[in-house]
């Protein structure tokens, strides 16, 4: 009687390779999945720019655009006001300082001279007899000083000659009491005289440089008047090019009113607008270089404008030492503002896709050139060619450099 076995249970070789081919099989399926996850942008290569990753020196600086300008404009504003009269320099026209641009007229100002001259005559009148009756006073006080004096000394006289023929008993008492009676009162009037002639006098020495001084004053200002009917001729300030002139014969100009300005002409200076960007790192005495006919030009910073206006603030730059000889007021120039020091970095060539990325990430060309991966970056300093990298390039390698608004979210592109 046969014995039937019981099989043994657990895996067999045969096994082991059904378990490995299942094992592929999702493993090719999981990778089917997930590229099939990452987002990708199919588009022709010859469409694109594509720049190489180099080793080298950065220099450090950007390039602005500015505009030649006068050194110094000179505003002017009118003193007074008044009706143009006559126009005797056009808008353009090369002036001196002190040279006469406009005539105005003014009634109202005439009428203040007028004024201002009665009052001035009234006051020297007033002075005029203030020391006449001064000086007649004390004319009249000194006589009566002497006056007095003189009699206190004939009535001294009297008194002690009197006294002494009273003592021998040669005059009556009575007569000796008149002496002396008449004797003090002189002496009392004559003290009266002297300190009303002191008092006078000191009336007169404290009162006249007051009327002195009032005098002067109106004087002065009278003076001050005049100059304002003088300010009626507008004139230049400075010497230079009447740039704009905005007044004509007939019109009435307000006081303090602008009416023109005068450009200096003896230097130029450079007028330019800078990213806000850049706020930071621009600041005066910086260096810079202007590149005309293939000669350049030394410039510096000389002031920075702090306010900031549509993403942009001002700079005035001037020259160092030369200038070129055609230069004129209104011509625009490239000019490279120096930042900062060269130093050797990792250079990647400036593109547009910055305007999408922001510098934050770039596509990578893969080394068979057939596809490209999204890679986060992180950019340095720039200038007007290169970004200086600072992490996640290494040189040789190739990136798309042109815009990236058509590859939506892709993180992959594949280039045909």
């Amino acid at each position: 009687m046969d014995i039937q076995l019981e099989k043994k249970k657990g895996l067999r070789p045969k096994h082991y390779g059904y378990i490995a081919l299942a094992l592929l099989l999702l493993f090719v399926a999981y990778q089917m999945i997930f590229s099939s996850s990452v987002s990708t942008f199919r588009t022709d290569k010859e469409k694109l720019s594509i720049a190489t990753v180099t080793q080298g020196k950065f220099d450090d600086y950007i390039t602005i655009s500015g505009n030649v300008a006068p050194i110094a404009t000179i505003y002017m504003d009118a003193y007074e006001g008044g009706r143009v009269e006559e126009k005797l320099i056009e808008e353009g026209a090369m002036v001196k300082k002190g040279d006469i641009i406009l005539k105005l007229d003014n009634i109202n100002l005439y009428e203040q001279i007028l004024q201002s001259e009665s009052g001035l005559a009234l006051k020297q009148n007033d002075l005029r007899s203030t020391k006449l009756t001064f000086d007649s006073r004390q004319v009249e006080g000194r006589r009566s000083l002497a006056t007095a004096s003189t009699e206190l000394q004939r009535l001294k006289r009297n008194f002690e000659q009197n006294k002494s023929l009273y003592d021998e008993e040669l005059i009556s008492k009575e007569e000796y009491l008149t002496s002396k009676e008449n004797y003090e009162l002189s002496q009392k009037q004559y003290d009266i005289i002297k300190v009303q002639t002191e008092n006078d006098d000191q009336v007169r020495k404290t009162s006249l440089p007051v009327l002195e001084a009032d005098l002067k004053r109106m004087q002065k200002t009278l003076g001050m008047v005049y100059q304002r009917l003088d300010h009626l001729n507008v004139r230049a300030p400075a010497d230079g090019q009447l740039g704009f002139l905005d007044a004509e014969i007939g019109q009435n100009l307000t006081q303090g009113q602008r009416i023109g300005q005068v450009n200096v002409l003896t230097d130029f200076k450079i007028e330019a607008s800078i990213d806000e960007h850049y706020i930071d790192r621009v600041q005066r005495d910086l260096v810079a270089v202007l590149e005309r006919n293939g000669k350049e030009y030394a410039l510096r910073l000389r002031k920075v404008y702090p306010e900031v206006r549509n993403g942009k603030f001002k700079v005035d730059l001037v020259f160092t030492d030369e200038k070129p000889d055609t230069i004129r007021a209104g011509q625009s120039y490239n000019i490279k503002l120096q930042l900062g020091e060269s130093n050797d970095a990792l250079l990647l060539p400036k593109g547009s896709f910055f305007q999408s990325t922001g510098g934050q990430w770039i596509f990578v060309v893969g080394p068979d050139g057939d596809q490209a991966i999204k890679r986060n970056i992180r950019i340095g300093k720039q200038n007007s060619r290169y970004y200086e990298v600072l992490e996640g390039l290494e040189s040789g390698e190739t990136v798309i450099t042109s815009n990236y608004d058509s590859f939506g979210e892709a993180e992959k592109i594949i280039l045909k």
